[in-house]
């Protein structure tokens, strides 16, 4: 069992890591590669990458808040192709790449309780994951395995993952760069209420689902 020490330690680790990633976005923002970036890493995170892209938009749309929902529109993009991937991966992949990345993640016996959720719910158990914490990569792969209508998720996908990013960015959009003070001020606080926030995902769908 962890310790509170190790527990406090671990979130520190974790916050640290975010700084440096969010050093490194701010400086990959004033590159012309800064958009492509944040595309792959919203495509990416929706199929297999652990890390959500909200810190790279953070970043770019702090670094130019008049095109923060420029920004938006292209993480929402990114992150339903992600999706319509992680989709392919469960249909045709399940036995072979989608239990390797839901295994590595600890998330292979929760196959059946998501099963039952799209019998009950059908493609809203995306929106949920899509909007939420909750880990977007498990629905988007088990959508595909338990064949649920593609044209539904992807309409569900588009309208929670938008609502999402375009949420983050018409915040900044609204603040605009004193949002940015706020955020590196605070840094060390928000990271661990970011990963504390990522980390409860995967344990509500381990201990609650």
């Amino acid at each position: 069992m962890t310790s509170p020490e190790e527990s406090t330690q671990i979130s520190a680790d974790n916050a640290g890591i975010l700084r440096r990633f969010y050093d490194s976005c701010l400086k990959w923002v004033q590159t012309p590669y800064g958009v492509w970036a944040l595309f792959l890493f919203a495509v990416a995170e929706s199929s297999f990458f652990p890390i959500p892209p909200d810190v790279f938009l953070m970043a770019l749309c702090i670094s130019v808040p008049n095109k923060s929902f420029r920004y938006a529109t292209i993480c929402s993009l990114g992150s339903v192709i992600g999706g319509a991937i992680g989709y392919g991966l469960g249909l045709g992949f399940m036995d072979t790449i989608g239990v390797k990345i839901l295994d590595w993640y600890g998330l292979n016996e929760k196959y059946e309780t998501v099963q039952q959720l799209y019998k009950q719910y059908d493609a809203l158990a995306v929106g949920a994951a899509g909007f939420t914490p909750l880990p977007y990569k498990l629905f988007t792969i088990t959508a595909g395995a338990f064949k649920i209508n593609f044209i539904t998720f992807i309409l569900v996908s588009i309208v929670s993952r938008s609502a999402r990013f375009f949420l983050v960015s018409a915040l900044i959009y609204k603040f605009g760069p004193p949002i940015r003070i706020f955020i590196e001020r605070y840094f060390n606080l928000l990271a661990t209420l970011f990963f504390v926030l990522l980390v409860s995902g995967f344990l509500i769908v381990k201990w609650f689902l």
